[in-house]
């Protein structure tokens, strides 16, 4: 058995079903919850991602309604809606502009990517392709998250996308990519599901 925490984390998560109703978590547990979401990489630092929080029995409930019912959105202590933001090429040098100034990069590299990211992101379906890889890396950083501080999470792509776009006032350009339900477990989850060989999913080139 392995004693590398990160590692055992990884092993040890599941996709979470069953919360306890009575959970609650404070504004600053889901502020650290966020914070380190928003550890996850991006495509020149673009960080093109933006979290909703739907914490109150309203709230809760309204979403429940959008995503087929399911319970755990309004049981668990926390459902966030991951959003994925089409790239602005324009907010690169901006985003890199503390980067620059502690000098890790050089200004001219800083304007040089934000010229790449406006080439690359000016296909539309390109762009939205890269909201959802955003969106995806920081969906499973925050559900690592959640477990290394002792709770569960469980990921839901079963939703009216346009629904909630619309009943929680996503801007345009804002993708509804995931829910994550986070809070504790309540009993009767299952374990994680067995994995396929890596015979069938590695290949070394």
């Amino acid at each position: 058995m392995t004693t590398n925490p990160t590692i055992a984390l990884i092993e040890q998560r599941v996709s979470a079903n069953l919360f306890d109703a009575e959970h609650a978590l404070s504004d600053a547990q889901i502020e650290e919850l966020a914070r380190l979401a928003t550890r996850a990489p991006t495509a020149y630092n673009l960080q093109n991602w933006r979290f909703i929080a739907v914490r109150t029995p309203a709230a809760k409930q309204r979403l429940r309604q959008l995503a087929h019912g399911q319970a755990k959105v309004s049981d668990a202590a926390v459902t966030f809606i991951v959003c994925g933001v089409l790239p602005d090429h324009a907010v690169v040098s901006a985003r890199l502009s503390g980067f620059v100034a502690g000098g890790f990069m050089p200004a001219d590299m800083a304007s040089a990517w934000q010229e790449g990211a406006c080439v690359q992101y000016a296909d539309p379906q390109t762009a939205r392709d890269e909201a959802v890889r955003s969106a995806t890396l920081g969906a499973a950083t925050l559900m690592h998250a959640a477990q290394a501080l002792d709770m569960v999470s469980g990921p839901m792509v079963g939703f009216d996308a346009e629904g909630v776009a619309r009943e929680f006032g996503l801007a345009r350009g804002e993708v509804p990519v995931m829910l994550v339900a986070v809070g504790r477990a309540a009993p009767g989850n299952w374990p994680q599901k067995p994995r396929r060989p890596l015979a069938d999913v590695l290949q070394i080139a």
